[in-house]
């Protein structure tokens, strides 16, 4: 009996061991999504926003991916359903629509609906919205509050991450072996709008500081290779290796833009880290224009 008892416990480990979770792979030819140990070509088809609120709303459309021919739908997390109440997760919905997708032989792409969905934050929990004081929104250059978190608190940020790093636990540990959920994007079409950047106090004070080193240090070492809209403010500003944003690229708008897209990029590529560190699949994200 006890030969067969350790049989029974180490043989899920064993298996687990030898899994190679979807990753991207590079060679000669270029740059591939492997799953599987293999190739895979991705024919995906995007839900529209609110379609996969419930598994009732999924029954018509299950045929209509099957017709077109897909291997793989974009499916979206929202945030407010997965964590209505502050710190208490349900992963309800996103296993049944793994477990179905799995019937229907289709590859998942989670799209994350997190602190910004389409530039604004209407997909985050009301317990966030409710609370303006912890959870600040980004202000216009008028001071009216806009319906957008703020990229610049840190209490956004800790609670985002707190909520990704559930569903990327869930995701490793409902779908590990399995590999139904090849990918995750992180945020939706981040962005300011209308304004061009948020001038909320925190914003504001990041502003009129000093580029980050981090930041001057990447436009030194890839300067031939920056895109030309880049360069040209950074030359005619005078290369300068050290100031604020203004004093860098110049007073306007476009000083505004990648100002915040310094930002917003800080904060979705420590996102990406923490979901990372509990399963390392691919992820992308995507920005408002």
């Amino acid at each position: 009996m006890k030969n067969l008892y350790f049989l029974f416990c180490f043989l899920p480990i064993f298996s687990l061991a030898q899994v190679t979770i979807p990753h991207l792979e590079t060679n000669e030819f270029g740059t591939h999504l492997m799953v599987h140990r293999k190739p895979y070509i991705v024919l995906g088809g995007e839900l529209s926003n609110s379609t996969a609120t419930t598994m009732q709303n999924m029954k018509p459309v299950w045929p209509k991916l099957k017709a077109l021919n897909l291997n793989t739908v974009l499916i979206p997390v929202y945030w407010e359903l997965i964590e209505s109440k502050e710190g208490v997760y349900d992963f309800g919905l996103y296993k049944n629509l793994i477990l179905e997708c799995r019937k229907q032989n289709l590859k998942i792409v989670f799209l994350w609906f997190g602190a910004w969905k389409n530039s604004m934050s209407s997909h985050v929990p009301a317990w966030i919205k409710l609370n303006q004081e912890k959870y600040p929104r980004s202000k216009d250059q008028n001071g009216k509050s806009q319906e957008i978190l703020s990229a610049f608190s840190e209490n956004v940020f800790t609670a985002d991450k707190r909520a990704f790093e559930h569903l990327m636990s869930f995701i490793k540990n409902a779908d590990q072996l399995n590999q139904t959920v090849i990918m995750v994007q992180v945020e939706n079409e981040i962005g300011m709008l209308p304004s061009a950047r948020d001038h909320q106090e925190l914003a504001d004070r990041a502003f009129h500081d000093s580029v980050p080193k981090e930041l001057i240090d990447y436009l030194q070492s890839k300067r031939e290779k920056l895109v030309p809209e880049l360069y040209h403010l950074w030359k005619t500003n005078g290369f300068k290796s050290t100031g604020t944003w203004e004093e860098l690229f110049g007073k306007g708008l476009h000083t505004d833009e990648i100002f915040m897209a310094y930002y917003y990029s800080k904060f979705a590529n420590r996102l990406t880290a923490a979901g990372k560190k509990i399963h390392p699949i691919p992820m992308f994200v995507n920005a408002a224009l």
